[in-house]
């Protein structure tokens, strides 16, 4: 009887150990410590729900809600964002509540991009752009304060300079509330432009070598800012760098810039050991395949290379004109400068640029699929083109000489 009790005794001790341990794992499990980092799968910190399909649904997945996970828990961004065929359905509404978003790429040509935007769209109530100040007023029409346009030239770099869509989509709708003065919900419509990594990259060397640093850049990213990131350079700048040095700096941000700022970076530790050897393959490919996913979730995206159609995709999917085109900048400066590389320096900044190059394939092939389900779409299609490649000119002067 009294080796049953003792059994008894002993069953019930481990019993009660069991739950106790079950208890305090699930404690630090609340608090996130034994949550293990899924590196391999590419679940991203929103939800999506998807409302528009395509044959390539893998990649062109068409987010149209995101919410917000840091840390493994829910934060108050909950920001809508427009898919690039729901732009095109729906429209954009500059009365209601939607808001373009501008992801603007050193060196890309989105200076000048982000001047059309301001300048030259064909609007009822355009933008108040006052001589001898850089930022112009673009308020819906009827109200005083509420921007249609979140860019460098409308708003400022209220995410930060040249932020990234990890940036953007963490700020842009606590920095328009606190701008506006009040908080609504909008719907965004992201857009960016991209450009050959080569000529990209061999631009920013320039610009950095003439003193450029964009060194006041936040690098936000998964609620914290990091702003002990290595310099490539003592001193206040690089100025006088030369190609090999720039190449040589192994956390040189320039190196797969495009990648880098339209990935979610979170899915890849943000800037922890960015650019060691750890892991770089596996992190390489995380963000690449998040560049592609969230490039084919924007609303729109041109090209440098290709400002014909990319204007004639930003008219059809916005339905708004511009009143001046998109000029084709003249690529002899790009090419001067890749004649007096050694083909030693030319392979070094593809490979330096590799995922980049990937990045800019998979957005040819995306802008000549949407370019041509536009125009299969417009029944006008002649005239709107001709208007866009021969600005200056008349469809039927043309064709009578």
């Amino acid at each position: 009887m009294k080796r049953w009790v003792k059994m008894i005794r002993l069953i019930g001790g481990l019993c009660l150990v069991t739950l106790l341990g079950i208890a305090y794992v699930s404690y630090l499990c609340h608090n996130s410590l034994c949550l293990a980092p899924e590196r391999s799968n590419l679940s991203p910190r929103y939800s999506v729900i998807s409302s528009s399909s395509s044959s390539r649904s893998e990649i062109l997945s068409s987010p149209t809600s995101m919410v917000k996970l840091i840390g493994g828990f829910p934060s108050k961004v909950n920001i809508e964002s427009v898919a690039f065929e729901d732009a095109y359905d729906m429209g954009f509404d500059i009365t209601s509540r939607d808001v373009i978003v501008f992801l603007h790429i050193q060196k890309t040509g989105g200076t000048t991009f982000g001047r059309h935007l301001v300048r030259d769209l064909n609007l009822e109530n355009p933008c108040n752009c006052p001589r001898k100040r850089k930022r112009c007023d673009c308020f819906r029409p009827n109200t005083v304060n509420e921007q249609w346009l979140f860019s460098r030239y409308s708003t400022g770099w209220k995410c930060g300079l040249h932020a990234d869509w990890t940036e953007l989509t963490d700020c842009v709708e606590g920095a328009l509330d606190e701008y506006e003065g009040s908080s609504r919900k909008r719907r965004y419509f992201f857009i960016t432009v991209l450009r050959d990594p080569i000529h990209r990259y061999l631009s920013e060397f320039r610009h950095v070598q003439r003193g450029a640093t964009w060194k006041s850049a936040r690098h936000w990213c998964g609620g914290q800012e990091f702003t002990s990131l290595p310099h490539c350079y003592k001193g206040s700048n690089w100025t006088g760098v030369e190609l090999d040095e720039f190449m040589n700096c192994s956390y040189n941000l320039a190196h797969n810039r495009q990648t880098r700022m339209l990935a979610d970076l979170t899915l890849a530790g943000c800037y922890t050991g960015y650019n060691t050897t750890a892991d770089q393959l596996e992190r390489d490919r995380i963000l690449l395949q998040s560049a592609k996913q969230n490039l084919a979730s924007m609303a729109y995206f041109g090209l440098t290379e290709e400002q014909a159609t990319s204007q004639y995709i930003f008219e059809r999917t916005f339905h708004l004109d511009f009143a001046n085109p998109f000029d084709q900048a003249n690529a002899t400066l790009s090419a001067q400068a890749i004649a007096e590389l050694t083909p030693a320096q030319i392979e070094r900044v593809r490979q330096l640029n590799s995922l980049d190059n990937e990045l800019l394939e998979f957005a040819r092939h995306l802008l000549q699929e949407r370019f041509k389900m536009l125009k299969r779409r417009d029944p006008h299609f002649r005239r709107n083109w001709f208007r866009v490649i021969h600005p200056h000119k008349s469809e039927r002067t043309t064709e009578t000489h």
